[in-house]
Parts: structure tokens; sequence; C-alpha cells
């Protein structure tokens, strides 16, 4: 019997330990799939943040690197300088790369180090139990904004992509979402997109992904795609910000 598809070796054996419905998996795979495609997996060190996918080290086959909460940028950059022809990328939450995170992040891209951040934005701190986050857009409510985020009081939601495409560093940065095959095929190519750019010494990549949290939103899996296209989408425009 042909075989017409199969998981990539680049992604271990380990079961995912995510909420049902999460699309943090569909994202590994994408990744994973990439770094296979590219031939760079014996080369290729991933940064494993501090969040939901904390143990991100389990899931891919490639060397790992643990960073503290929000410094995976800046392990990033220590890595490659150290080993210039290794192939890094950070795998990072909205809590983790916008919040606590955001100096590393802006000012490893500020720098132009050729390093690639892959951003899961699912507007909300999934791992702590469903926190308001920076991307927590206007009137969502969480468990910090029981009545809907207030920007009077919380202030605007961080728009990732726009900002950092302002910076000179930046060499490419797109926003792509998981809730579809057509956006998850769009996701892909531009995770590649980014790598190949990074493979070719062009500077600071970032991905940044809209994703689902079921559990923290209080919806079902198809709910939350729904959501996702209906909510996040208008409000975090998909695209190519800069290249």
């Amino acid at each position: 019997m042909t075989t017409v598809f199969e998981k990539t070796p680049m992604l271990t054996d380990t079961v995912l330990h995510y909420c049902p419905g999460c699309t943090h998996g569909v994202i590994h795979r994408l990744v994973a799939e990439v770094l296979e495609e590219l031939n760079v997996g014996e080369r290729t060190v991933g940064i494993a943040p501090v969040g939901c996918s904390v143990m991100a080290y389990n899931y891919f086959n490639c060397d790992f690197v643990q960073a503290a909460h929000g410094r995976a940028p800046a392990v990033a950059t220590g890595v490659k300088r150290a080993n210039p022809d290794s192939v890094v990328f950070t795998y990072q939450g909205d809590g983790d790369l916008a919040a606590i995170g955001t100096a590393e992040t802006v000012h490893a891209a500020a720098r132009g180090e050729n390093i690639t951040a892959i951003f899961v934005n699912n507007t909300i701190y999934g791992m702590t139990g469903g926190q308001m986050a920076p991307t927590t857009m206007p009137g969502q409510i969480t468990q910090t904004s029981p009545y809907g985020r207030d920007i009077k009081a919380a202030g605007y939601p961080i728009r990732v992509c726009e900002m950092l495409a302002t910076l000179d560093g930046t060499a490419y940065c797109e926003r792509v979402a998981v809730d579809c095959v057509k956006n998850v095929r769009a996701a892909k190519k531009a995770i590649k997109k980014a790598f190949e750019m990074q493979l070719a010494g062009k500077g600071f990549t970032l991905v940044e992904v809209l994703s689902t949290c079921p559990t923290n939103w209080g919806l079902n899996p198809v709910e939350s795609l729904g959501w996702l296209r209906e909510k996040m989408m208008p409000y975090y425009p998909l695209g190519v910000y800069k290249e």
C-alpha cells in the first residue's frame, strides 16, 4: 500500500499535553515539517518559553534550550551568535513574548538578530488560568477582566506584527491563522519563508499565528474556531506586515 501521508520525523512520539481543540499541535507540526523540508533539523536549536508550550522540547526532534519567562529572544541571540551556522527559533505565546518578554523581543528585532520567532497569539494567558494578556481585545472577558477589557483602565492590546514592522532590523513579519485548511497552508508557507530568510542571513523574522484556547475562552473546539474568525481576525488582520 502506498503511503500518502505520515508524521514528520522532526516530531517525537510524545503525546501532546495540550487541551482538546488547542491549535498548538497544528503549529508544532507546521514548524517541524518546514525544518524537515529545509533539511536543517540536525543544526536547529529551538528555544522553549514559559507558558502552555513550556514543554515544547518534548515534541521536536531537534536540540532545545529552556528559557526563563520572556527571555527566549535573548537566549536565542546567544545561541545564534555562538553558533552562527545553527538555525535558531523561539516558540512563544502572547504572555511570554508580548508581556514579560516585550523588551527582549523588541530589541532582538531592532538589532536585526538572525533568528526566527514563532509567536502564538490566543489573546489570553492559557497556562495560568485565563487571565487578561497584552493581546486581550477590548471588551474580551477573562478571569481578570470579568466585565470585558476596559481600555480606560487596562489600555489597548499590543499588535505585535504592526509594532515590529516599524523596526529596521525586522526582515520579515507576517500574521497567519490555523482555523481552516486554506489558512493552515498559508501559515506553513509563512513559517517556511521566515526560516528561509534566516538561512539567507536577512535578520529578524517573526510569524504571528492566531490560535485557539477553548478551555479559557469557555468554548468547545468548533466554537473556538468560529470565535477566532469572527472576533480575532477583524482586530488582528492577517497578512504580511514587512518583507
